[in-house]
């Protein structure tokens, strides 16, 4: 489903940041330089690499024509560059002199967002280069930014955990603890979710943090109400904590990275897991999609950028067969969920599920909170044990989809056939 084309090693510390333009990727890494290639052929830009910030470069991020690249940095200054010919159009201090961990362009290009490690988010004036307004959160550093697509309002994520809503004027609609160890990173879809209502609009955000989960929201726009947001669900793939995710431009896709050094596909829609990408050796920083085609990059502690590829047609099965084998695993009755425990050595938590019944779509939903306060199972280590059978579970599943044709798998136990033999008739 997804094809690794290209790897870019040219960084010599960590990469932090990778951003798409229709023709252009932009990475930014702690060896302070910001580097530019063709999508074409992924061949470096002659003007790069970019350099000015004296201390690490944190993020980057290209204006919606493409025609002007944005960095910030611990050097307090978010830059702008044209991207035609490489020179520096500003560079923009924050106020407070702070280090600058994140921005991002309004969807009309007019505005750009610059968030702090002390806390202060200011708005710039993309023509003019000054500052228009500025505000701040009560706790923690601004790690995470992203803009409504109809460019309305939006959102920063604090490393306290706290997801807060700004409107143009920077008055803050709502703020509320969206991850119990700070947010790393949030993204809104740029497709809005179908509804009957003309003067109704709802957008997906999405959140991640430090707690290993990924939130997904749900944001409304109405003329009468003004804005909502409203929590939807949670992801739990990821064993680590997530540090980016990233919508694709045609809105099917979510994709996150994280601590544990994998990258995860899920289908917006289902919420299920199409893919799991292992080849970066260090943690995942950064993860992005190219705004036309279903190109994505991800960044590494390792140093590199890895680009991929999805496959339209590979990626319509997987969805097919994630979905069959998955509705198969949720249409266990509680005693199949009993009968799975006994075939792990768990008899002894048979009568637990049973009490509580467990069936399978209530196993796979299982979360280390649910055994400790629902569940009430003491024991550290078999809560453990519990979890990693479960993860096993879901991974065999995912794997099923992903690699084994749908006639070698028993149509009843959805186990891998070892002997095969037709049925006479």
């Amino acid at each position: 489903m997804a094809k690794l084309i290209h790897t870019l090693a040219d960084h010599s510390d960590d990469v932090n940041c990778c951003a798409f333009s229709s023709s252009l990727l932009a990475t930014c890494s702690l060896d302070k330089t910001i580097r530019l290639y063709f999508l074409s052929d992924f061949t470096e830009l002659p003007l790069s690499p970019l350099k000015f910030h004296t201390y690490a470069v944190h993020c980057c991020c290209f204006s919606p024509s493409g025609h002007i690249l944005a960095s910030c940095s611990t050097d307090g200054t978010t830059a702008l560059w044209n991207t035609q010919n490489g020179q520096m159009l500003a560079a923009m201090e924050q106020p407070s002199g702070s280090p600058v961990r994140v921005c991002r362009f309004s969807p009309d290009s007019t505005r750009l967002v610059s968030g702090a490690a002390d806390g202060t988010v200011v708005l710039w004036n993309t023509q003019s280069y000054k500052l228009h307004r500025s505000g701040s959160v009560k706790d923690g550093s601004l790690v995470a930014c992203a803009f409504s697509p109809n460019g309305i309002i939006f959102v920063t994520g604090s490393s306290c955990g706290d997801l807060t809503v700004w409107d143009d004027k920077m008055r803050c609609l709502h703020s509320e603890k969206a991850h119990d160890l700070g947010i790393t990173c949030c993204d809104f879809s740029s497709q809005p979710i179908s509804d009957g209502e003309q003067d109704l609009q709802f957008f997906r955000l999405a959140s991640c943090g430090q707690d290993c989960q990924i939130k997904i929201w749900v944001v409304s726009f109405t003329h009468i109400l003004g804005f909502k947001l409203k929590y939807k669900s949670t992801l739990h793939g990821h064993c680590a904590p997530v540090l980016a995710c990233a919508f694709s431009h045609n809105g099917q896709l979510l994709v996150s990275g994280s601590v544990d050094k994998s990258v995860i596909v899920y289908d917006t829609n289902t919420e299920n897991i199409l893919h799991t990408l292992t080849q970066h050796t260090r943690y995942v920083t950064t993860c992005a999609f190219a705004p036309n085609i279903l190109l994505l990059a991800t960044g590494s502690m390792d140093k590199t950028v890895n680009i991929w590829q999805f496959d339209l047609e590979t990626l319509c099965q997987a969805r097919s067969a994630e979905d069959h084998l998955k509705h198969f695993t949720e249409d266990w009755s509680e005693d199949d969920v009993s009968a799975w425990l006994c075939a792990q050595d768990l008899k002894d938590l048979v009568d637990i599920f049973k009490m509580n019944n467990i069936d399978g779509r209530e196993l796979l939903n299982l979360t280390k909170e649910c055994l400790a306060d629902d569940l009430k199972i003491e024991s550290l280590g078999l809560r453990n044990k519990v979890l990693r059978k479960i993860e096993e579970l879901r991974t065999k599943v995912k794997t099923l989809s992903s690699e084994i044709p749908d006639e070698f798998i028993c149509p009843i136990t959805r186990e891998l056939m070892q002997d095969p033999v037709i049925a006479s008739v």
